[in-house]
């Protein structure tokens, strides 16, 4: 049974077609940089690699590339859209409406979307992805995996905001978390590693988005982003934590407008704000060239992060190990040096030399004598969203 899973992101798709239940690839690849005109399409088999460079201004297009891919005679894996049975999505906010893995209905996309101003970099995308998705495989069944459903096990005291009661009990405004799918995976590999189930770990999912999440004997605890995912760490655009008192001041004093002040800290803000640039890459190249800007961006990024350590170390009571997973999380060197440097005290002690590998398994860049295992572990959420659509589809569960 051959399963397409899509996970459509804030400026990237990354996709991977799966002959389940043996989780083989059949292919796999990404577009990158949505939005701009040197946007990179890579679509790898088992046989070749193809990539092009070129403008895919939006998601749409960007889809619809792929599924010409797809079916292109020459090079492609499928000779028909009949030939996909499952299309699984990776949706980011599913609200209180969902906790686990759904068959997309009408009812479902009106959900989505309604929950779109809580995730407006996704949401919209993810939808999209369905709709694009309905269009060219119609006789396929689609699933959406939430990215707030493996957060659900957060504790009231950690998910619950200090602000009047009937907010939640009302309106549902609390601390929902995000990148579930990629905490979940790499927190169960993580744990497979060190062989032991009780265990302490932090994940730090670094990419565009970024996020932590604290995970006690495998069960989140507390995470980084909250109602929805602008919060935390600095991200490619996106503020992360700021005073709140600062919105009121850009209304009151700078007569922003409420949409104003949201494209702001969701889309002008984070990595782009401080540097103009919002992929990484970009900025550690210009960094290398002296830019001060730059090199205090990333600073800034290190000593977010180094302070989320902190905190979660403390709520967990101690630690095994941290895991750096995702786009950055896994290939930046830099950020997990930074990120490292000076953690002696919790037990964190960076090993350069391995630092300085790249491994496409997990792989541990710690001193073989420190506490505390430093793993980065490349995330799988494809392989995730694919495993729990096709149990979902055995089961015909119920459809919302």
């Amino acid at each position: 049974m051959q399963v397409l899973v899509l996970n459509s992101g804030s400026s990237s798709i990354k996709f991977q077609l799966f002959s389940m239940p043996k989780a083989d690839i059949l292919c796999s690849g990404i577009i990158e940089r949505i939005g701009f005109n040197d946007a990179i399409f890579k679509f790898e088999t088992q046989k070749d690699t193809i990539e092009f460079e070129g403008p895919i201004l939006n998601h749409n297009e960007g889809l619809k590339r792929l599924s010409k891919q797809l079916l292109d005679k020459k090079t492609g894996i499928i000779k028909s859209p009949k030939d996909i049975v499952l299309v699984g999505h990776r949706v980011v906010h599913g609200g209180i409406h969902f906790n686990e893995t759904t068959e997309i209905t009408e009812t479902v996309k009106q959900k989505i979307k309604e929950l779109s101003s809580l995730a407006p970099l996704h949401n919209p995308a993810n939808l999209e992805g369905i709709e694009v998705a309905e269009e060219i495989f119609p006789e396929a069944k689609q699933f959406a995996v939430f990215d707030t459903a493996f957060h659900q096990s957060i504790p009231e005291h950690a998910y619950k905001y200090a602000i009047p009661n009937h907010f939640l009990s009302d309106h549902h405004i609390r601390l929902y978390g995000f990148h579930g799918t990629s905490h979940k995976y790499v927190s169960e590999k993580a744990i497979e590693y060190l062989g032991k189930k009780a265990s302490k770990i932090i994940t730090i999912h670094l990419g565009n988005g970024c996020s932590m999440t604290a995970v006690k004997n495998g069960k989140s605890i507390d995470h980084s982003l909250g109602f929805s995912p602008v919060s935390g760490l600095i991200m490619g655009t996106r503020s992360g934590d700021i005073d709140p008192a600062i919105i009121f001041h850009l209304a009151n004093k700078l007569d922003y407008s409420l949409d104003d002040i949201n494209t702001l800290l969701q889309k002008k803000s984070g990595m782009l704000g401080l540097t103009g640039l919002s992929d990484l890459r970009d900025i550690q190249d210009q960094a290398n060239n002296g830019d001060k800007a730059c090199q205090l961006a990333l600073e800034m990024n290190a000593y977010r992060i180094k302070k989320y350590i902190g905190s979660y170390a403390a709520i967990l009571n101690g630690l095994d190990a941290i895991v750096f997973t995702a786009g950055i999380g896994e290939n930046s060197q830099l950020i997990r040096s930074l990120v490292c440097k000076d953690m002696d005290f919790l037990g964190i002690q960076l090993n350069d030399e391995k630092n300085a590998l790249k491994a496409k398994e997990t792989h541990a860049i710690s001193t073989d004598d420190a506490p505390v295992k430093i793993l980065v572990i490349p995330t799988n959420e494809e392989l995730e969203i694919a495993k729990q659509a096709t149990k979902l589809f055995k089961n015909e569960a119920p459809l919302v």
